[in-house]
């Protein structure tokens, strides 16, 4: 399998991290907080967390204590498919595929629900066949990216189809809001909203670097599901965030990518390029110390959380498109997320 074409996608506003608190606390709603509650929300927006600014789907950042299912669901009803579809049509195009060469179309997302779910909404939009087998993936959290991805392998696998398309969005300022539980208010002050997407297909794009797909694998753990997950409270995503996480994370992601070393024949200064999500500094930190990386290795994960904060799964979509363009050396790249679950996922791609 290749990746032909990527596609990413934000919303307009940006907001700073420091914007964030500056504008946050003038609001009366804010003071009415714990004083806890504010100073975890200062420490985070404020302190050394690895990020600079985020993009929201919101006109004002008063909107994270509209705090109400219906509110909270439009918002996502809203900007989840225009999300998708921008990135969709931006992986199009660089794949030089039309929309009517679309065997089937996979969609990752944790962040709302539709019914129908956001396939239909992007073949309506993107014009895809009426035939076009369509599939919503739902509650794998940031790690999804990598799952979707294997979906559509399996689909070319089995000659089901020629062209996937492959997609993650999230609209995390649909998930999030100000209350006195700390992991809500560390989820609002990390999380941010974007999509990414990848059209796959048996031959390579030949007027771009060529991306194949060589090998995947995971690992599920269901007795850590509790660690990171999203709960409904009052009719509304709750997200659970918990402190052994980071550290969770680098365990798994070293594992898994020992495990499909020894398998693959490979070794760790094989790699030339890592494209990990990064849900936070701390993780980039637990990775670096499991994996014994020095801070150039996990400089366009970096970058991305630095530029964009945590856009939960189509974060990998972000990194790759960036070490993509940013010329990072050809040879074999080890792609990782991890999430929802608890949740770990690999892949080995060869990028000429």
């Amino acid at each position: 399998m290749y990746i032909t074409g990527l596609g990413t996608a934000v919303p307009p506003r940006r907001y700073t991290q420091a914007e964030c608190w500056e504008r946050a606390r003038a609001l009366e709603q804010f003071q009415r907080l714990s004083p806890r509650a504010r100073a975890i929300v200062k420490k985070v927006l404020l302190g050394n967390n690895g990020i600079e600014a985020r993009h929201l789907s919101l006109e004002s950042i008063a909107e994270v204590f509209a705090i109400d299912p219906d509110t909270l669901h439009t918002r996502f009803a809203k900007n989840a498919p225009l999300l998708a579809a921008q990135a969709a049509q931006r992986a199009l195009a660089q794949s030089k595929a039309s929309a009517s060469q679309i065997d089937a179309v996979i969609v990752s997302t944790c962040t709302g629900y539709l019914c129908p779910g956001l396939t239909s909404y992007l073949a309506e939009s993107l014009g895809l066949p009426l035939n076009v087998c369509a599939l919503d993936l739902v509650g794998q959290g940031c790690g999804a990216a990598l799952p979707n991805l294997r979906t559509g392998e399996a689909l070319l696998a089995s000659a089901r189809a020629q062209r996937v398309l492959s997609v993650s969005v999230e609209v995390c300022s649909a998930a999030f809001y100000l209350d006195d539980d700390p992991g809500v208010l560390i989820s609002a002050c990390l999380f941010a909203d974007a999509a990414g997407a990848a059209v796959l297909s048996h031959e390579p794009q030949s007027d771009t670097r060529r991306i194949e797909w060589l090998a995947v694998d995971s690992i599920l753990d269901p007795s850590a599901r509790d660690l990171l997950r999203f709960e409904t409270t009052n009719g509304m995503l709750r997200n659970i965030l918990t402190p052994p996480v980071p550290a969770l994370a680098a365990k798994y992601a070293a594992r898994l990518f020992h495990q499909m070393a020894g398998q693959c024949g490979i070794k760790h200064k094989d790699i030339s390029a890592w494209i990990f999500h990064a849900g936070g500094r701390d993780v980039l930190s637990a990775l670096q110390h499991e994996l014994a990386f020095k801070d150039s290795d996990l400089s366009w994960s970096a970058a991305v959380l630095r530029q964009l904060g945590n856009v939960s799964s189509p974060f990998v979509f972000h990194v790759l498109e960036r070490a993509l363009q940013g010329g990072a050396p050809g040879g074999l790249w080890w792609m990782s997320s991890f999430g929802a679950g608890f949740s770990c996922h690999g892949a080995l791609l060869k990028v000429d």
